[in-house]
Formats: C-alpha cells, sequence, structure tokens
C-alpha cells in the first residue's frame, strides 16, 4: 500500500469512526461526513491519475460538486434546527414531532 492510499483510507477511517462515536453535535457530524467527502475525493482523484486515462477525468469533479451540494443541504439543516430547537445537540432532536 502506498503512502498516498494509506493517507485517504486513514482519512476516511478517521472521518467514519468521528461520525460513529461522537454524534453529540450536529455540526461535528456534518464535519465528519465533509472529511470523509474529501478522502474520497482525493483516492478517485489518485486512481484516476494512476490509470492515466481520459474517460475518467471529469468523475472527481462530479463528485465533488455532490458534496458541495450536500454540504450546503446540511448547513440550511444545521441553520433551521438552531433555529427552531435553540441548539444543534442531537439529543435534543426528536424526528417524530413536527
Amino acid at each position: 500500500m502506498t503512502p498516498s492510499h494509506f493517507a485517504c483510507s486513514a482519512a476516511f477511517l478517521l472521518g467514519l469512526t468521528g461520525l460513529a462515536f461522537h454524534r453529540t453535535h450536529l455540526l461535528s457530524a456534518l464535519l465528519c461526513l465533509e472529511g470523509m467527502m474529501l478522502s474520497l475525493f482525493l483516492a478517485l482523484s489518485l486512481w484516476t491519475l494512476g490509470l492515466s486515462t481520459t474517460s475518467l477525468s471529469a468523475s472527481p469533479m462530479l463528485l465533488l460538486a455532490f458534496s458541495a451540494c450536500e454540504a450546503s443541504a446540511g448547513l440550511s439543516l444545521l441553520v433551521a434546527t438552531a433555529r427552531t430547537h435553540g441548539s444543534d445537540r442531537l439529543q435534543n432532536l426528536n424526528l417524530l414531532q413536527c
């Protein structure tokens, strides 16, 4: 395993463990998801460069565009949650109530 593959795998696993074990605030969960998406972007970019093909060159940019849409949707949910509930703590949220 090359050091770049190890770094991408370690970054993804750190984001996954942060998402699994440290879920107190919505902002920390969103940051863990964003770190996972950035590590996937780096891994896909390195894989595309390693294959030296032009047919897959648009896929990292597509993943980055979807990551930006995911981040904007997450931040809008964070703002809406903070306005309605007063904080972004995940224990205070009850999804069964309107």
